[in-house]
């Protein structure tokens, strides 16, 4: 796979889906592979994506012919917080663990791409961050709040990465720092008494961006750099439904500027002004929202 050009990340997770299976079943067993699939209760994405790697080993390795099975991803809606919950979380994580995660919710990067990110990637004069593409997606320069600024200021510099500390193989590293934040999310979410907290992932969070952008600007095109996409059939896929009622917001109040320049930054609209203040609204977030085949983004 790596003299085919796959990358090191997919490489990896063939190998260890291949193991997870031969634990099981003798691998070099094609028809005891198939009866093993066909009873075991896994998912059909899951099911499919292994089927692939097979194909590939007996084909490309072994030698081996064989009839493969058929499964298809079931089209399942992920979950999509509202965000006051998303900010929740964030508030109460650890200090890189919250970073990390008001990273995603601000860019809607990949996980890995948040990773992975270095420090002359993030332009604390100008607010943005360079995101170096995964799954040969597309980079792209996105800005991020004076919020975020503040808290990235707030962590180590005298490594290479803002969050991958260079210890372990970024895979591996990546890996430990999601149970680390599975962790954090329980205890805060029993702690705060909200068990949504639990339904929120660093996927989540990227599916969460791109469906308040579309909602934003109803530019599909707009969405599509956001996330990276390079053919615009994936962003079309995101997003099925977003059904926000017209008279569905939160009305805030500035009296100063820097009121009102951190309601900017929290995605509020400006509306007018009343007896010299600022009035600024933004659509709630506890609504009917769909996407689809996120798996595939």
């Amino acid at each position: 796979m790596r003299k085919e050009g796959y990358r090191e990340s997919t490489c990896y997770y063939a190998v260890r889906g291949l193991k997870r299976l031969d634990r099981r079943v003798s691998i070099l067993e094609p028809e005891a592979v198939k009866q093993f699939l066909a009873n075991a209760d896994w998912s059909e994405g899951g099911k499919d994506r292994l089927v692939e790697d097979l194909d590939r080993f007996y084909s490309k390795f072994k030698g081996i012919k064989w009839d493969r099975p058929k499964y298809e991803a079931s089209d399942i809606l992920p979950y999509i917080p509202k965000e006051e919950d998303v900010d929740a979380l964030v508030t109460g994580l650890s200090k890189i663990t919250g970073t990390f995660c008001l990273l995603l919710k601000e860019t809607g990067c990949r996980p890995g791409e948040a990773w992975m990110a270095e420090w002359p990637h993030i332009d604390f004069d100008r607010n943005t961050v360079v995101i170096k593409p995964e799954k040969r997606s597309r980079s792209r320069e996105l800005r991020i709040s004076n919020t975020l600024v503040a808290r990235l200021h707030l962590l180590p510099k005298n490594r290479k990465f803002v969050f991958h500390d260079g210890t372990k193989h970024p895979i591996d590293g990546l890996k430990t720092f999601s149970r680390t934040f599975q962790k954090q999310r329980k205890r805060l979410s029993a702690k705060l008494a909200n068990p949504k907290l639990q339904l929120i992932s660093f996927r989540t969070l990227r599916h969460f961006k791109g469906t308040m952008e579309y909602h934003r600007t109803k530019d599909i095109v707009y969405v599509q750099r956001i996330l990276g996409h390079r053919s615009i059939q994936n962003t079309l896929r995101y997003v099925r439904l977003v059904n926000f009622p017209e008279d569905d917001f939160v009305c805030k109040v500035a009296k100063t500027v820097k009121e009102a320049s951190e309601l900017v930054e929290a995605g509020f609209d400006y509306v007018c002004d009343v007896e010299g203040y600022k009035l600024f609204r933004k659509r709630k977030m506890n609504v009917l929202l769909s996407l689809r085949k996120f798996d595939s983004c």
